[in-house]
């Protein structure tokens, strides 16, 4: 078992929570810039693909870096918040951890599309026609996972949101912004899968959720919880059973 000692402090854990929130961010909006990867429609990443092929990899490469990022963004929450309430806690941890599982999986399907798009003489049997129909097949499979993934990635901010609001050491705003961009989520995940065609619905949401995570990574990088105060030690002694 490790001491008390060799605990992280709250201060040093809400800094690396927000620089993995915040390299979260800015590697999937790289991965975006890249390939289309993430916000891109199907026909944005297929040109993507033939126009750059080395630069979709490169895009490809760091979105999975960026999933990787946000599972540590999400253990280091857990690490910091689990003191406020631990079943919650460890409810948004997994919550994410399917979200990110399921975000990579959706990612497969485009090393096919990239690979029929970069050498479709690989395939003598077939026209270009059935190459390019077959490269966005695969993308279509992948953008169809990656909005499956929003189921996850919407209700793990419901209760991280709960946690951060009655956390005492993070500002409310905070918690109650990260419940808006739960529902702003799970309205892009019931729009991916119901009305495909609709992307409007979506905009208000996308705002949203730009100020929601961009503001917890950047309170937790700058500010981190230097006041957490009497009552935070108390709580982590009762989560700890000492």
């Amino acid at each position: 078992m490790s001491s008390r000692s060799e605990r992280i402090a709250p201060d040093k854990l809400a800094r690396l929570a927000g620089g993995f929130y915040l390299g979260f961010i800015l590697s999937s909006v790289l991965a975006d810039a890249l390939g289309h990867i993430g916000m891109g429609s199907v026909d944005d990443v297929y040109r993507a693909i033939l126009v750059n092929n080395p630069s979709f990899r490169l895009g490809l490469v760091i979105a999975f870096g960026s999933a990787w990022l946000f599972l540590l963004a999400a253990w280091s929450l857990y690490v910091l918040l689990r003191t406020v309430a631990d079943s919650l806690a460890l409810l948004f941890l997994l919550l994410n951890t399917v979200g990110v599982a399921l975000q990579c999986a959706s990612m497969l399907p485009l090393i096919a599309a990239m690979l029929l798009g970069a050498s479709p003489d690989n395939l003598p049997g077939y026209s270009g026609e059935q190459v390019e129909g077959m490269a966005h097949l695969f993308i279509t499979v992948y953008k169809t996972g990656f909005v499956a993934a929003q189921l996850f990635f919407s209700t793990w901010l419901f209760p991280l949101g709960y946690v951060v609001y009655k956390s005492g050491f993070l500002p409310r705003f905070l918690g109650v912004l990260l419940a808006l961009d739960g529902v702003a989520d799970l309205i892009w995940f019931l729009q991916g899968l119901l009305l495909p065609d609709q992307h409007a619905i979506t905009y208000p949401g996308l705002a949203v959720s730009f100020v929601a995570e961009v503001g917890l990574a950047l309170w937790l990088l700058i500010g981190g919880v230097k006041h957490a105060g009497a009552s935070t030690a108390s709580k982590s002694k009762r989560s700890y059973g000492e």
